[in-house]
């Protein structure tokens, strides 16, 4: 199994940029010059001019430039200059001279971390025509400094004068671009690194057909055909199984060739410095050179939106993800425990759920293994947030249609609004509310979490999401995203900030005048924005900590603040007794009819006033106008009438 010869996939490249660097008189120019020239050169310039080597000089048919360097002193800035516009770094030191060894470790390569110049490095012993015999081997003098610098790439003597490894030197570097091993294989373990073992499994899953956990002579030969374009031969097949079978007894059962063996595989043409066969297998199947799914595989076109749209994944994606959670449901008790989890992701580069906003996000069990109902609301609110992402990951666990058809893009806000009903399925409500007063604790109720009674400040926003049986029956998924007290002014900073909003909720403590009154102003303040930017949202406000012993104040002016902006009176509720007071329901209902629930503030009102007037005096005035044209119409008629009678 492997290239059968031909040119290998390389990523796309165009052109491989290699900059040439080391101590004077360790033979840089004459090593450029007889690669380009197949000859050694009597007498080489101080500095090459760039020279480029065509396409079909290697395998990889990719054209390579190099350029040559001085290192002299006052040459220091352009050679900083040229580094860093480098795919790949020549360091050359010349072998008869021992103090251009010595440099390599106590200058050059600190001074191209210094630059911060992360591209491969190829050690270059050159001159190897007057090397001593009585030197330490390659291999001796280069593996502490290999150990020290984990960029050099490979190391490699050679000789300008004798034509000896003078091509193989830039075919590292080009090889070291194109199919470049940090990304692969670890060289201190010397194993095959997370990521590209989880695209391999995902391969091999995609190559298992039959889906017995092994690949049968016919799906390796398939395997072969479509990432090298040749088949195997039946002695091949046999050969690559011998191979693994001797070293890894686990690596071929009855059935084929086992995950194992195929990992194994990988592992042994890196060893054996061929790349380029496992780089090739992973851009088949579409993988970048950080083994994540090519751009250009995760379609943006049918996530283009207007701002008060959003994404949902379709039914048959949601039904596909509910077969995927009981397939990974090992012990079949309803929930996905962390190894179960880990394992449905195995085949992604991360789990995506491991960060941000998606941490602590979603409803688990008292045993931390999160529920169907956790696993469908955090995919939910993954393709609100993210749908580039959640289209990724849908496509690394193995979605057989067409991963673009798994979306759809809702109906705008604004004709939710006219048609007085939004169909949506999935809803955002955006929290707010001062400090301390019980924001998290409703998002830790909508997820299932245990009331604590303690108060932790939220740094940055929260969210949470789960799904929800509205009074009519149906299943809706709720997002509740937590706006801390101090982000509201960056949040409203932006004319669009309350477009992807469904509702707003506004929490204060009902035992403390302080945290309504600053709850009232931020009803005002969002409510404004709303007006002023034409994306209005239901608001409502809740009560909290009904467990208290309640302040007046907020009763009195709660109900005022109602009747004049002309929203529902507060919900009432106590997280600490779990009365949350068909909360979640609530905001569903207001949701699905986001014409009801705006509130309306003085200026909005006044403004609504001149609007009702200054279209009431357009109507008077296309009514005159429209009777002015009739009666001009009319006019006409009875004097062409007229002049017609005359005549006659």
């Amino acid at each position: 199994m492997g290239s059968t010869g031909g040119s290998s996939t390389t990523g796309g490249t165009k052109n491989v940029r290699v900059v040439v660097v080391g101590d004077s008189g360790t033979g840089k120019s004459s090593l450029i010059v007889s690669v380009a020239t197949d000859s050694f050169p009597e007498k080489a310039p101080p500095v090459v001019p760039p020279t480029r080597i065509p396409q079909d000089y290697y395998p990889d048919r990719v054209p390579l430039t190099i350029i040559d360097t001085s290192s002299r002193l006052e040459d220091r800035t352009k050679l900083a200059a040229e580094c860093k516009k480098a795919d790949a770094i020549v360091l050359t030191y010349a072998c008869d001279q021992h103090s251009t060894l010595d440099r390599l470790s106590t200058y050059w390569l600190p001074e191209l971390r210094r630059l911060e110049v992360k591209v491969p490095v190829i050690v270059v012993g050159c001159k190897l025509d007057l090397r001593d015999d009585q030197q330490l081997s390659l291999e001796q003098v280069m593996t502490p400094i290999m150990h020290e610098f984990r960029e050099i790439e490979t190391c490699i003597e050679c000789s300008a004068l004798k034509q000896i490894q003078v091509a193989e030197v830039f075919y590292y570097a080009q090889k070291a671009v194109l199919h470049p091993t940090a990304p692969l294989f670890d060289q201190e373990t010397q194993a095959l690194k997370p990521r590209c073992v989880r695209a391999l499994k995902r391969i091999f899953i995609l190559c298992d057909h039959d889906r017995d956990g092994a690949l049968s002579d016919a799906e390796l030969n398939d395997f072969q055909v479509k990432c090298f374009n040749a088949p195997l031969q039946p002695s091949e097949i046999v050969g690559v199984k011998k191979v693994v079978s001797e070293k890894l007894p686990e690596g071929v059962n009855e059935h084929g060739l086992t995950l194992t063996g195929f990992l194994f595989l990988h592992a042994l043409f890196i060893e054996k410095g061929r790349l380029e066969t496992t780089w090739t297998v992973l851009r088949k199947f579409g993988y970048d050179d950080e083994i994540k799914l090519r751009d250009d595989l995760l379609s943006t076109a049918q996530f283009k939106r207007a701002p008060d749209q959003s994404i949902e994944l379709t039914n048959e994606a949601v039904e596909f993800l509910k077969g995927v959670f009981s397939l990974f449901d090992i012990d079949g008790d309803g929930a996905l425990r962390p190894p179960e989890l880990e394992d449905l992701f195995s085949t992604a580069p991360a789990s995506p759920w491991e960060e941000g906003s998606y941490k602590d996000a979603m409803e688990k069990n008292d045993l931390g293994a999160v529920t169907l109902n956790g696993f469908l609301s955090q995919w939910a609110l993954m393709t609100l947030l993210d749908p580039i992402k959640s289209l990724a990951s849908l496509i690394y666990i193995g979605y057989p249609a067409d991963p673009v058809a798994a979306f759809h893009v809702t109906r705008r806000r604004r004709l939710d609004r006219k048609k007085q009903r939004s169909q949506r399925n999935i809803f955002q409500c955006f929290v707010f509310g001062p400090a301390n007063s019980g924001k998290s604790a409703l998002l830790n109720a909508l997820i299932g979490k245990k009331f604590i009674d303690k108060y932790t400040p939220t740094k940055g926003d929260r969210y949470a999401a789960n799904i929800i049986e509205t009074m009519g029956g149906t299943k809706k998924t709720l997002v509740m995203r937590e706006i801390p007290a101090d982000g509201v002014p960056k949040l409203l900073a932006n004319k669009e900030s309350l477009a992807p909003c469904d509702v707003a909720l506004f929490v204060y403590d009902s035992s403390d005048e302080s945290s309504w009154r600053k709850t009232a102003e931020l009803l005002v303040e969002v409510a404004t924005h709303g007006e002023n930017s034409g994306f209005e949202v239901p608001c409502l406000m809740v009560a909290a900590k009904d467990d208290l012993d309640a302040h007046p104040v907020p009763i009195s002016d709660s109900a005022r603040v109602s009747q004049d902006m002309g929203v529902e009176a507060p919900i009432t509720v106590s997280m600490k007794l779990g009365d949350i007071c068909n909360l979640f329901r609530r905001i569903i209902d207001a949701a699905q009819r986001p014409h009801l629930s705006i509130p309306e503030t003085e200026a909005g009102r006044s403004h609504k006033q001149y609007r009702r007037l200054v279209n009431r005096s357009l109507t008077v005035l296309s009514v005159g106008a429209a009777v002015a044209v009739v009666g001009i119409a009319a006019y006409r008629i009875y004097a062409v009438r007229s002049r017609s009678a005359t005549s006659g």
